[in-house]
């Protein structure tokens, strides 16, 4: 851990000690790293989260701006090093997606194993749905989060089913039906749902610290050991092109778990996304700063954006959008 301040070191020496209270048979030992070059020395797993000194931005261009001195010393340690096999997990409540695809600049040579957590804007969403249905949010399955895990996103719940749900109908445990097929009230989706979601993010009330937590270790876990089987899991990576999305910038999509890796599931049927749609969530005009003496240029897409970011080639580094079907039709917000 990099420490800025005698308060953080100490708030870690804290937390270090709460951490051994726990008593886990999984725990062998903490410690707190300080000096910067000793950062991440063969470390298997590394989590990213948002700095204590974050400021809150209002722009792509202040995003990047702040965020980027910092991704680019981590992605120097972690490639220095970090174990070659190192899996990087980015989470938090601002920049996640920034962040994300800043490491990958960084640290090109590990970029696959560089992934943003979705599940916790997932587990909201499963929440809410679940409360409207008078069920637990574990029989809520296949919630697909698209675009930005912390920003501008979709919430797409064509491919949604409901297990176990108490009506005339019921089966077995593998019974499900789908979501939108027992909430009549599109309205209640279309406004009521997305503006709930809208004020989380606006707020940034999303992402507690059990949540943040949960959503890390499920990750993880699925990681290692695979996602269940036939389900849909989102997750922010590296698009290659896959649904129309424009190749090099981070996207959340949906993905499944299997074998230490993770695979786009691109033989989903029916999810398919508006040109419109995915041009509000993939375009964005910003100025970039292209040289020292603060020369701006505008850049519109968002791959072009992601090309413009310096790399290291030096020894050591200086609105919430939702997607549903109703009827066969794409209702958006």
């Amino acid at each position: 851990m990099k420490l800025h301040t005698e308060q953080a070191e100490e708030y870690l020496k804290s937390l270090v000690v709460e951490t051994q209270d726990l008593a886990s048979p999984v725990l062998r030992s903490v410690s707190i790293c300080t000096k910067v070059e000793e950062a991440f020395c063969q470390a298997h797993v590394i989590v990213v989260l948002d700095e204590s000194t974050d400021k809150e931005v209002f722009t792509l261009e202040d995003c990047l701006r702040s965020r980027m001195p910092l991704c680019r010393l981590y992605g120097y340690l972690i490639e220095k090093n970090a174990h070659e096999s190192v899996r990087v997990i980015v989470g938090g409540k601002t920049s996640v997606n920034l962040k994300t695809v800043l490491l990958m600049r960084y640290a090109p040579r590990i970029a696959h194993n560089i992934i943003a957590v979705a599940l916790g804007v997932e587990g909201e969403a499963k929440a809410i749905l679940a409360r409207k249905l008078k069920t637990a949010p574990l029989y809520i399955k296949d919630v697909i989060i698209w675009g930005n895990i912390s920003g501008n996103n979709y919430v797409d719940l064509r491919k949604t089913r409901v297990y176990r749900y108490e009506s005339a109908i019921w089966g077995p445990l593998h019974y499900s039906r789908p979501l939108l097929n027992l909430i009549f009230d599109s309205e209640w989706v279309k406004r009521e749902f997305v503006a709930t979601l809208k004020n989380l993010t606006a707020t940034r009330r999303q992402f507690g610290g059990i949540l943040a937590a949960h959503s890390i270790a499920t990750t993880l876990k699925y990681w290692y050991h695979g996602s269940p089987p036939g389900e849909i899991v989102s997750l922010g990576i590296l698009s290659e092109g896959q649904f129309g999305i424009p190749k090099g910038i981070d996207f959340s999509m949906p993905v499944k778990f299997e074998n230490g890796t993770w695979v786009v599931l691109t033989d989903l049927k029916d999810i398919e996304i508006s040109e419109q749609i995915m041009t509000r969530m993939t375009n964005k005009r910003i100025s970039l700063p292209i040289t020292e003496d603060s020369q701006e240029e505008q850049v519109s897409d968002a791959a072009d954006f992601l090309n413009r970011i310096p790399q290291t080639t030096f020894e050591k580094p200086q609105s919430l959008e939702f997607l549903n079907g109703f009827e066969g039709k794409t209702v958006e917000s």
